[in-house]
């Protein structure tokens, strides 16, 4: 492809990982430790993320384990995922903290669902944007001379390809984490 159109693919593939990013965030009802990537915890002072506090593990598909490597990190581990969004109440053993996935009912994973679909049309919104902001630019380059009035037109059927391109891997992901919600 050109050079011209490069930064703008980088903008796309940053909007799907985005989104990829999100879904790993939402639970389909199995013990994701990827739910957990988002929490912080108050460590002497400062917000470090969970995973530099302490091990975590999934020793079967409907529980999750975090081993801190500090005892009295337990409370604040325990805090810090009371205040999180992801739902689940974490029990301690004194030296392990557990988080239980129960089932998902049919109405949370159609919820779960609508929120895939909507975190959806979201990133292809943006990509849509990034398509606007490319073809306005290469309109501009056109108009200035910069590159001729064919290799203009040539640039936004490329931009136009690779927003296709993107969108249907948009869709793809949204179907793909749908039937993993769906499926009981």
């Amino acid at each position: 492809m050109n050079e011209r159109l490069d930064k703008y693919e980088e903008k796309m593939m940053k909007t799907l990982d985005n989104l990829e990013q999100e879904f790993a965030g939402i639970r389909a009802g199995r013990a994701n430790p990827h739910i957990l990537d988002k929490i912080t915890v108050d460590y002497y002072g400062t917000q470090t993320p969970l995973q530099q506090v302490g091990n975590i593990s999934v020793p079967d598909p409907k529980c999750i384990v975090i081993s801190p490597w500090e005892n009295k990190m337990i409370k604040e581990i325990e805090r810090a995922i009371n205040a999180s969004d992801i739902g689940i109440n974490p029990t301690n053993d004194g030296k392990n903290i557990r988080l239980v996935f129960p089932d998902l009912t049919e109405e949370r994973r159609k919820d779960l669902a609508k929120e895939v679909k909507k975190k959806g049309e979201d990133a292809k919104v943006a990509i849509r944007n990034i398509r606007r902001d490319g073809i306005e630019q290469f309109k501009k380059i056109a108009k200035a001379g910069e590159v001729s009035e064919d290799e203009g037109k040539d640039l936004e059927d490329d931009m136009q390809k690779l927003t296709d391109q993107y969108i249907a891997d948009i869709d793809k992901k949204v179907e793909d984490k749908t039937k993993e919600l769906m499926t009981v």
